[in-house]
């Protein structure tokens, strides 16, 4: 097939190097906070990139499989700056690696655990045998090196390519709020981090899910499918979660109950600084996606793999995508399963307890 070609840069006969570039794809592997490598290395080699037009996108996600890791992938504006942005990333990921190596190794303990655990519940027995060492678990990855891997997007899980290209826009929106809060905020404190992804959550999912019994059954679905999926670990163990959710204080249906209204009522005016940003980001997300599912553009496959399901209506799609969506913020803030699992659990208890009761 012959390459696609674009018009080039000063308009004379297109060639194939000015055509749109690929996306690239590197696992950076590094055991430890990553709070470092996205402000001392991603961060500036992001802007670099940008500000001389060799950028078209990026977005981070963290990951475990082979070990703790990063998945960087960057966009580059033309097939000719491929290999530029490939080189640029590669040094400025080895000099970083040099100068802040991560001085933990997964070998035994709780996340060399998890990570088996993961590795068991998530993947079949024969993508499993090609990822096992000679001690029959998860092979780990050397640390503090990283490795280019194939760009694999998600087409089932996001609808299809035009769901992918809405994802990927979204995902660079979701990784730089995350680096600024990372920056900004405390998030090493638990109570910083559970906090700010719970305010995420709620504007979200009240942004995607206006009517408060879809989104309460939308909120109490995800917190079974989490504690559903990892039923037989204690990572999801939600024994105290009464205890927790009283603890957190009377004012909590409260305050989220005003950010819901908000949200409901496209007033992000009333909303904490920093989420009005993210308050608009998710409108124009949920209006960008409602007008894929009404042109046809989306198509999802089911969850057993055996067929493709395609949606025109807004009301069946908005839930599909925003799950996932929210998932992979709470990933790039480095929450846990157990996180996600009790948040939705609070969000939805908060809900129901701060509701008037002419709403709904």
């Amino acid at each position: 097939m012959t390459a696609p070609t674009a018009a080039s840069a000063d308009g004379g006969t297109p060639t194939p190097q000015d055509a749109p570039g690929d996306w690239l794809a590197v696992h950076v592997f590094y055991a430890a906070s990553p709070r470092p490598l996205l402000l001392q290395c991603v961060r500036p080699l992001v802007d670099a990139l940008s500000a001389e037009g060799l950028l078209d996108g990026y977005f981070f996600i963290n990951y475990w499989l082979e070990g703790p890791h990063l998945r960087l992938r960057l966009k580059a504006a033309r097939a000719a700056d491929v290999p530029v942005v490939r080189e640029r990333t590669h040094a400025a990921l080895a000099a970083f690696l040099r100068e802040r190596p991560a001085l933990y190794e997964v070998k035994a303990g709780f996340l060399a655990d998890l990570y088996e655990t993961l590795f068991t519940l998530e993947y079949t027995e024969d993508q499993r045998a090609q990822l096992l060492g000679s001690d029959g678990r998860m092979r780990l990855r050397p640390n503090n090196t990283f490795e280019d891997r194939p760009y694999e997007p998600e087409y089932g899980k996001y609808g299809g390519p035009a769901g992918v290209a809405l994802a990927e826009w979204h995902f660079q929106h979701s990784s730089d709020l995350v680096i600024e809060a990372t920056r900004s905020m405390n998030l090493h404190l638990r109570t910083v981090l559970l906090g700010l992804s719970a305010q995420l959550m709620m504007v979200m999912s009240g942004t995607f899910l206006p009517d408060d019994t879809a989104l309460l059954t939308f909120l109490d679905r995800y917190h079974a499918f989490w504690n559903k999926a990892f039923s037989g670990t204690d990572y999801t163990a939600d024994k105290g979660y009464d205890r927790a959710y009283t603890a957190m204080g009377a004012s909590l249906p409260e305050r989220f109950t005003r950010i819901r209204d908000a949200v409901a009522h496209a007033e992000p005016g009333r909303l904490p600084a920093f989420l009005r940003g993210w308050s608009a980001h998710c409108a124009e997300l949920r209006d960008r996606a409602e007008e894929l599912a009404r042109r046809g553009e989306l198509t999802f496959r089911s969850w057993d793999d055996t067929r493709d399901i395609h949606l025109t209506d807004p009301a069946q799609v908005l839930p599909m995508l925003l799950s996932p969506y929210m998932h992979m913020t709470n990933n790039r803030l480095s929450m846990t399963i157990r996180d996600e699992a009790f948040l939705s659990y609070v969000l939805a208890r908060a809900l129901r307890a701060g509701a008037p009761e002419d709403r709904g």
